[in-house]
């Protein structure tokens, strides 16, 4: 039986995804950012029940991901923190886009990620397909931004890259269509959290 999935509110909303091991500022910040320089209505943050790439060693338990993340989020109300996910089954990326589109063609979505991500999405199941299914808005992150524009998905989809100024028009584009904002940073990542854990 297929999973009976609420439509999210508005027509235009950002979607993030991740482990949030754990949710921070810096995922806040992102977010802000799509909102303002992407004209969103909302950022769904889509919690992962397990990273396909990432160890489940040091990966907190999927409820408590949810709860930390619905405490960063709850500083603005645009951010919906979701588990989507877990309630598809859905582990890889392509297969949520593509049930997002398939279930609410008359919504438009932008695919969120940080520049880190951009550096290794061609590592991801079908990554060329995330990118003919929905627009990509890629953040800078420190210490990654400078590698962008010579990644691999960067080179390959060289010909869809949309200029800054197009930014608030990216969602209403056709995929694939991707944009990079050299945007202010933040320096929290998860990755520190857990190390002073």
């Amino acid at each position: 039986m297929s999973a009976i999935i609420p439509p999210p509110p508005g027509k235009r909303i950002g979607l993030l995804g991740g482990s949030f091991n754990p949710a921070h500022e810096g995922h806040l910040h992102i977010s802000e950012q799509a909102i303002e320089y992407l004209d969103l209505e909302r950022v769904m943050w889509l919690i992962s029940p397990q990273n396909p790439l990432k160890s489940e060693t040091d990966m907190a338990p999927f409820e408590q991901r949810m709860a930390d993340a619905e405490h960063i989020a709850k500083h603005n109300p645009k951010i919906i923190v979701s588990d989507v996910e877990n309630r598809l089954g859905t582990s890889y990326t392509v297969d949520t886009l593509t049930q997002f589109t398939g279930r609410f063609p008359s919504i438009g979505f932008v695919w969120l990620m940080g520049a880190d991500n951009m550096l290794q999405i061609d590592q991801w199941k079908d990554w060329e397909t995330i990118f003919n299914t929905l627009p990509i808005a890629i953040f800078s992150r420190p210490s990654y931004s400078e590698e962008v524009e010579t990644s691999v998905a960067a080179t390959r989809f060289a010909d869809s890259r949309m200029e800054l100024s197009q930014s608030t028009q990216l969602i209403d584009m056709t995929a694939p269509a991707w944009v990079y904002l050299d945007t202010p940073t933040h320096p929290e990542s998860a990755t520190r959290i857990r190390s002073q854990d």
